[in-house]
């Protein structure tokens, strides 16, 4: 159901269902999904004859409604609020440093950066993965160390490296800009309105909006099998017949599990082990989804990938054990092109601004 009154630019490629979950596949990373993947197509099925029984069990079409998982529902004044204040600077210590900054909504969610800077160019440790689809996610971050958008907005607002603030300073700053009106259409039923979590709630409920179905890969497992080019559908058919699909299946292509990258063996950045404190976890990173992949160079946790070819590469080679020849990569790029679903043309919204109170005696 969409929700009346929010501007239709922001619901072109997103719809609300109130009270609703899109349920998604769990991803495997081991044992039969993994023999699943490598195997080669059975008699009489090709990848590149259109979409199998066996693509159809390993890959779905993302969902063009998204899961409402935070705390109550999410309503028109929600989204808007945080369309606001994902655009708002003066979440940042400096004022000048919005989420949008790190996660550009008009460049595929991401800034393009190796590390992205925060406050006084503050670089942080890890690429920004793109805030699209990220509502189809199990976990946030590169580490999982999130379980929800809500609690991944908090993040980014109070770390040194990046926004730098404080729960109260976001609080009594929202207060003197002249949020407290749209905090109050938010949350009618809370005792006070503008308060720290109804800050990530609301951005959580914005970022919900910003998903991108409608991939030429969607319309062919739909039954288009024109959707696909040759090249594409070759490069399916690498892609599944060498093991990719282990890690990147179901409607995000990957995004739901953990997975040892052994390019990262040797960094100072020990991936989910920080958060779980398990050797076993050591150089874990979450798996990547694959969608909009071709537009968000450059890749993986460290940004060390600067094209998709050499993440292409890199990955034949750490992960599978096997270097792909030029005309392989050819057809897993194309295939990766794919993947590039229709992005929501998210407007600069007009940020409140009330004047400054005269002080006593002025």
């Amino acid at each position: 159901m969409k929700l009346p009154g929010v501007p239709r630019s922001l619901f072109s490629a997103a719809r609300l269902r109130l009270g609703a979950l899109v349920a998604l596949p769990l991803l495997a990373l081991v044992g039969g999904f993994w023999l699943t993947a490598c195997q080669t197509s059975g008699e009489g099925e090709s990848a590149a004859d259109g979409p199998s029984t066996r693509i159809s069990t390993l890959f779905k079409p993302l969902p063009d409604e998204v899961p409402e998982l935070g705390d109550g529902p999410v309503t028109e004044a929600r989204v808007d609020l945080g369309h606001k204040l994902y655009f708002e600077p003066k979440l940042s210590r400096s004022g000048n440093v919005s989420c949008n900054t790190c996660h550009v909504v008009g460049a595929a969610g991401v800034d393009h950066r190796q590390v992205s800077k925060g406050v006084g160019d503050r670089k942080g440790r890890r690429n920004s993965p793109t805030v699209y689809n990220a509502a189809f996610l199990e976990s946030q971050f590169w580490d999982g160390r999130a379980a929800t958008l809500e609690e991944q907005a908090k993040g980014p607002l109070q770390a040194h490296v990046e926004m730098d603030m404080t729960p109260e300073m976001v609080v009594e700053r929202l207060r003197t800009l002249g949020y407290t009106s749209l905090f109050e259409k938010a949350f009618p039923e809370a005792d006070t309105a503008v308060t720290f979590n109804h800050v990530a709630d609301a951005i959580a409920a914005f970022e919900r909006t910003l998903i991108t179905p409608g991939a030429p890969f969607d319309r062919y497992l739909e039954g288009n099998e024109d959707a696909l080019t040759a090249q594409q559908k070759a490069g399916l058919k690498v892609f599944t017949n060498n093991g990719c699909a282990g890690c990147h299946r179901g409607p995000m292509l990957g995004g739901q599990g953990y997975a040892n990258f052994s390019h990262a063996k040797g960094d100072a950045d020990t991936g989910r082990e920080e958060v779980t404190g398990e050797k076993s976890d050591r150089y874990s990173f979450r798996i990547a989804s694959l969608r909009n992949v071709a537009e968000t160079a450059p890749y993986f946790h460290d940004g060390s990938a600067r094209t998709l070819r050499e993440a292409v590469s890199i990955m034949g080679k750490a992960q599978l054990g096997r270097t792909f020849n030029e005309e392989e990569i050819d057809k897993l790029v194309a295939f990766l092109n794919a993947l590039t679903g229709e992005f929501p043309n998210v407007p600069y919204p007009r940020l409140p601004r009330q004047p400054p109170q005269p002080t006593e005696g002025s």
